[in-house]
């Protein structure tokens, strides 16, 4: 018998709280405050600890780590973007999304990996054993430039990294090997490496013929071959803005009897100190000049009429373009921060600002990542492109380039253009409710990209049926990947409007999918809010810049897991909302398992992981395995309560774990409460996570959690295993208490599936 010595009533109230804090999820903040950025020691150790992972499976000098960005989680955590090296060189489109808390504890850790050997769709590539170019920068930047703007001139300093490029193929997995091409689903095919190439990837940001020609390349370095290219300016073309707002409330700044539009109370520092709304004054979009910012003797702006093409650009007409744009400005800055805790474009509030008035009657709007802004034409065949969900569909695209800078083109770039548009629509909605509160609300978009601002009247996009436009697909299918990132985005925009709204039954309406086979044949929506959380979540802690349609499932479904529970109607509405775009398999929504288990495409491999069948399939202390008084399970009667002693004790729960050779995915999870009697913000207490050998060598440790940890309610946790498939291994849970005041770690719905 483990006696416990903690209070009944204490833990009655921990309960409470934790069902108080799942039941207002909704309008709690998603992410916290800017965060400082590791120092030199703090990025250095969390390094030695990914590289611990990859000492097992090939020669540690060849492998490591460069941290390229930090953001901030949740509050108390940190989000760490880590790109992959071999040789010394970054592996494009590598890298790890790792997840610590305040003690710098691994929480989560999300990986795209690419690099030669460790790979697990690389194992019939040939490493790269030449890392030594034969081209120089200079080189490869001429190349790209000819290629691109032969008679243009660069607007920002031209770029080159050597690297190391894997070429990947798409290729079925075994299990759709007899499918036809038309039934394939996303999660049939895979992409594997084919070889690696020494490559620069080489950014040109030049204007050539009045028009900016922004393009990624990536150059061969030894021949001087162009093995890959795309647009990198983020647009969205013929949209304008028709003054559709009305009267207004703008944030401005008083300076003697001067007004400007200038918010210092939205972001710090970056060009100007504050959000702003400069004067382009009809400089060139090949290279345009932000210009100042915009004054006036009153503070009264604009007249409300689309701009008259030739007239001044400061008078009441000419401010109209402004107002519009910082309204739409302030609007997105504060639906992110308001709702999501998410602070201006990098989550660390760094601000930005918006010029209008770029070139003469120009039909565009663009964000330049090369100064973290956005650039408003005044349109011709449209209306003035200021509309709030152009606005917020741009400052998405800073968003993105911020954290999983998804790469421009494939399904990636698509995946980038829907966040976009998702982005877009959900500020619309804020917007237009009055710019307040802490959640987004169900309705008040129109799901429509840039209807407002279209003389026509005619969308450039249909989220809810993208093929309105005759040139986007509404599901998945193999040529994806080979169309423009405006149109492969339309099925993904369908999957979000499917899970924030719900889709029809009727094969008649623009709202059906043949997709969804399961019952009901109507799926349910979970609303914008809550979409909109899943969705963020996923892309600021888990995507990375190679991310796909598949990965995108897998990735928004855990944080649709994280948030509101394994089996949650929320989980279960993602796996809907993928399945009917042709991604993923459908479920029925009653009695879905969730699990992670993609509804019914993966294995579990933990044995009795929610200890509902007692101690089975466990060893070590298993006397912690019950349903004991002072605590309570995630789900079911049963739990593993480990610590709560107040006295010197060490605790354990052990599971060997057999991994498939063949798998695809393994993605460990578990839900995790932690409460303490400690006082002191010392550590005293603490919970080892860790992946060992037969052997019993640690070959990982997977996360540490202390007394310092502890908060009301379980949250879940997710790591990959994938690196241990054809490995049989043990699952370690070890907690060690000191002697005394009690910290309970108490553990829950342990999961290992694997695809």
């Amino acid at each position: 018998m483990i006696l416990r010595m903690h209070l009944l009533t204490a833990s009655i109230a921990a309960a409470v709280s934790m069902l108080s804090t799942t039941a207002s999820r909704a309008a709690e903040q998603l992410m916290a405050a800017p965060v400082n950025i590791a120092s030199p020691p703090e990025a250095a150790g969390l390094v030695a600890r990914l590289a611990a992972l990859d000492a097992a499976r090939g020669p540690a000098t060849d492998y490591s780590f460069h941290i390229s960005s930090q953001h901030p989680g949740v509050t108390g955590q940190k989000i760490t973007r880590a790109q992959h090296t071999y040789k010394g060189l970054r592996v494009f489109g590598s890298e790890s999304v790792v997840v610590t808390d305040a003690s710098g504890g691994i929480i989560s850790v999300s990986t795209s990996d690419r690099r030669p050997a460790l790979s697990p769709n690389a194992a019939a590539a040939t490493p790269l054993t030449d890392t030594t170019p034969v081209l120089s920068t200079d080189d490869a930047i001429a190349v790209a430039a000819k290629s691109t703007a032969p008679r243009g001139a660069h607007r920002w300093p031209p770029s080159a990294e050597l690297l190391v490029y894997p070429l990947m193929n798409s290729v079925r997995k075994a299990t759709a090997a007899g499918k036809p091409e038309s039934e394939l689903n996303a999660t049939d095919v895979e992409d594997v490496v084919d070889h690696y190439e020494l490559a620069y990837y080489v950014k040109t940001r030049m204007a050539q013929d009045g028009k900016p020609v922004y393009y990624d390349t990536v150059v061969n370095a030894k021949t001087g071959a162009i093995i890959a290219q795309w647009v990198a300016l983020k647009t969205v073309v013929g949209t304008g803005n028709s003054q559709y707002n009305g009267v207004v409330p703008i944030n401005t700044t008083q300076s003697g009897s001067t007004f400007q539009m200038l918010d210092a109370s939205r972001g710090t520092g970056g060009k100007f100190g504050g959000m702003a709304i400069t004067n382009a004054n009809h400089s060139s979009a090949s290279n345009p000049n932000p210009g100042a910012i915009y004054t006036n003797s009153t503070n009264t702006w604009g007249d409300g009429k689309q701009y008259i093409n030739g007239g001044s650009t400061t008078n009441a007409n000419g401010q109209t373009a402004a107002v519009n744009a910082l309204w739409g400005l302030m609007n997105t800055y504060d639906a992110n921060k308001n709702v999501l805790g998410w602070q201006s474009l990098d989550g660390n509030n760094t601000s930005t600002y918006i010029a209008a008035h770029v070139d003469t009657a120009y039909d565009n709007a663009f964000y330049d990542d090369s100064c973290k802004c956005m650039y408003i034409g005044d349109g011709n065949t449209f209306y003035s492109l200021g509309s709030i969900d152009v606005i917020g569909h741009e400052m998405s695209h800073g968003v993105a380039a911020s954290t999983a800078d998804l790469v421009y083109s494939g399904e990636s770039g698509g995946l980038n253009e829907s966040n976009s548009d998702i982005g877009g629509e959900m500020v619309e909605a804020y917007a237009r409710a009055g710019g307040t509160g802490t959640s987004i609300p169900l309705t008040g978009n129109d799901w429509m990209m840039g209807k407002e601002i279209s003389k026509s009247g005619q969308p450039l996009r249909w989220m809810y049926k993208p093929s309105k436009d005759r040139s986007s697909p509404d599901a998945w299918s193999t040529s994806l990947k080979n169309l423009d990132v405006h149109y492969s985005s339309g099925p993904n925009n369908r999957m979000f409007y499917f899970l924030s709204q719900g889709s029809n039954a009727d094969s008649t309406t623009e709202y059906y999918s043949k997709y969804l086979v399961k019952s009901p044949a109507a799926m349910t929506g979970i609303g914008n809010d809550k979409a909109y959380r899943i969705w963020f979540k996923a892309l600021t802690t888990k995507f990375t810049s190679s991310t796909n349609y598949a990965d995108a499932r897998s990735k928004v479904l855990a944080s649709a897991q994280e948030l509101y529970g394994v089996g949650s109607k929320e989980a279960i509405a993602v796996q809907r909302a993928y399945a009917a775009i042709n991604v993923g398999a459908d479920i029925d929504e009653a009695g879905a398992g969730g699990g992670g288990g993609g509804g019914g495409d993966g294995t579990e491999l933990v044995i009795n992981g929610g200890f509902e069948s007692g101690t089975t399939g466990w060893s070590g202390t298993t006397g912690v395995i019950g349903s004991h008084t002072g605590q309570t399970a995630y789900e079911g009667t049963r739990f593993a309560w480990l610590g709560g002693n107040g006295r010197t004790s060490t605790e354990t729960l052990t599971q060997s774990i057999s991994i498939p050779a063949a798998a695809t995915s393994a993605a460990l999870t578990y839900a995790l409460h932690i409460d303490t009697s400690e006082t002191r913000a010392v550590v005293y207490d603490r919970l080892v996570v860790t992946v060992k050998s037969s052997s019993g060598t640690v070959l990982s440790t997977l996360a540490t959690y202390t007394n310092l940890d502890a908060a009301a309610g379980y949250q879940i946790r997710s790591f990959d295993l994938l690196p241990y498939k054809g490995q049989t291994v043990t699952l370690s849970f070890v907690m060690r208490e000191d002697r005394s005041k009690q910290t309970s770690f108490v553990l829950d719905k342990v999961s290992l599936i694997a695809k």
